[in-house]
């Protein structure tokens, strides 16, 4: 009987984790038990300090509440060497999280069923990663997470934003998703002053403050974050313009390239245009270089410029001969 009842309750603790609000109806279902034995458990588990909120009425739930300490999380096979694994891999662009995840995978480990231990340690082993310098600023962790809760809850935020040219003015706005591209991290949100959607890189916010104000779930344009996101960055306007009609098919590029999303558009079956801008003239480089096809490139003179040095001082190389 003890047994039994313990057991209903680590499911009941498991069901609370995996979702904002249950109700007791739907609770008593998934453990097979009556709503009042429910109310019970829940009785139970804030006695043993659980932080279990409750609503009367019709439209009544539970939901399991911030506390003063993390209580334990209950998790399946599977979540915990996905877990274990995504903490041995953890960096990201974030800032500062590699040794955070380590200590973290210790503590994992540590408790780990030995029936898991070698399925963790099997993934550990083969997988291999190789460390990059971040070609950008990296994102700070607990910048992401006070974002990442805003976005869940619908909380509107005040922060400050430094702008491409550097001037810094304070924002308003609803965050609505987090969105991450190469190296960086975007905020999408929708800017209640301006009444418009707006894109901000998370290195360019500073003091986030939830207003407690929520408002209710605004739907993406496209109702698609991450392509809404990708064409804004190829819409935002660049210091150098590099603009490329390419002689091949845009599924052959496409297929030899990565991360042009919408900046890759095809003319007709055999043609297509690549929008290089950007405001680094080593990565508008970088990105021709990676076309392997001719080429025809509409490009400022700073752009020419530097493709012209590239090219001298690549062919010097090529053609240079030791005895």
């Amino acid at each position: 009987m003890t047994s039994d009842m313990t057991a209903r309750m680590l499911r009941l603790l498991s069901l609370l984790q995996t979702r904002r609000e249950w109700s007791g109806a739907d609770l008593a279902e998934r453990l097979a038990v009556t709503v009042r034995t429910v109310r019970r458990d829940i009785d139970r588990l804030r006695e043993l300090g659980y932080p279990v909120d409750s609503a009367r009425g019709h439209a009544g739930g539970y939901r399991l509440a911030p506390g003063t300490d993390l209580p334990p999380l209950l998790l399946d096979d599977d979540e915990a060497v996905a877990i274990a694994v995504a903490l041995r891999t953890a960096a990201g662009g974030l800032a500062g999280i590699e040794e955070t995840a380590l200590r973290a995978l210790a503590k994992l480990e540590q408790v780990l069923p030995r029936r898991l231990r070698g399925q963790v340690t099997a993934l550990q082993t083969s997988l291999a990663g190789i460390t990059w310098e971040a070609r950008g600023p990296r994102a700070d962790p607990a910048l992401l997470a006070t974002l990442a809760v805003a976005c869940r809850d619908h909380e509107i935020l005040t922060f400050g934003y430094t702008t491409r040219h550097g001037a810094t003015a304070a924002r308003r706005a609803e965050p609505c998703h987090l969105v991450a591209s190469g190296d960086l991290w975007y905020l999408l949100a929708h800017d209640t002053d301006r009444d418009d959607w707006r894109l901000f890189r998370l290195d360019r916010i500073t003091d986030p403050t939830p207003t407690g104000r929520r408002v209710p779930s605004r739907p993406v344009p496209g109702d698609d974050p991450a392509a809404f996101v990708a064409q804004r960055i190829s819409a935002a306007p660049t210091r150098y313009r590099a603009v490329a009609t390419v002689h091949a098919p845009a599924d052959y590029i496409r297929a030899r390239t990565r991360g042009l999303a919408t900046r890759l558009r095809p003319t007709d079956d055999h043609t297509c245009t690549v929008d290089a801008s950007d405001d680094s003239l080593p990565r508008i480089a970088q990105t021709l270089a990676c076309l392997d096809a001719d080429y025809t490139l509409d490009a400022d003179p700073d752009v020419l410029d530097h493709l012209r040095s590239t090219a001298h001082r690549t062919l010097r190389a090529a053609n240079d001969r030791h005895p």
